[in-house]
């Protein structure tokens, strides 16, 4: 077992610019660093994959209807920054993946979808929360619904 040394940080009145800049960049990444062993973290982040007729219908939906902020991949080819985040996984006889945003409050969030001329599904309710489904501009659908159960992400 490889030993690690103690760390003593000088005061900020201590550090030159350099060591400034380091200290910065350490706090910007240190959520990425197991302290323990001094390595980055091997998952950083997550990417979706949604499949579409018309992508680029679909992409203006998330940008303009949704108001996610992205960047170019180039050629016009947007990754989505996304909400935080959770992952459950669900007994099935195949492979599926689904897509859902969760809200606080699924009839206000529906009521302002709908005044930018989105459509959504009837609610349902489950064991889980209050589901309903928004159109995509493609033909397909996105899923939306206000948890009943605890979610691994706070609130905001």
């Amino acid at each position: 077992m490889r030993k690690c040394r103690p760390v003593i940080v000088p005061s900020r009145l201590e550090l030159d610019d350099e060591a400034r800049a380091g200290q910065a960049y350490l706090s910007r990444i240190s959520d990425q660093i197991d302290v323990r062993v001094g390595r980055k973290k091997m998952i950083s982040g997550a990417h979706i994959v949604v499949y579409s007729k018309n992508a680029e219908a679909d992409r203006a939906f998330f940008r303009d209807i949704l108001g996610f902020k992205s960047v170019d991949a180039g050629n016009g080819w947007l990754i989505f920054a996304l909400p935080p985040t959770e992952a459950a996984f669900h007994p099935a006889e195949r492979d599926a993946h689904e897509l859902y945003f969760m809200c606080d409050d699924l009839k206000t969030e529906m009521a302002s979808l709908a005044k930018k001329g989105v459509k959504c599904s009837m609610v349902e309710e489950a064991r889980w929360g209050f589901v309903t489904k928004m159109q995509l501009p493609s033909g397909g659908t996105v899923g939306l619904y206000q948890p009943k159960h605890p979610t691994a992400i706070a609130s905001n």
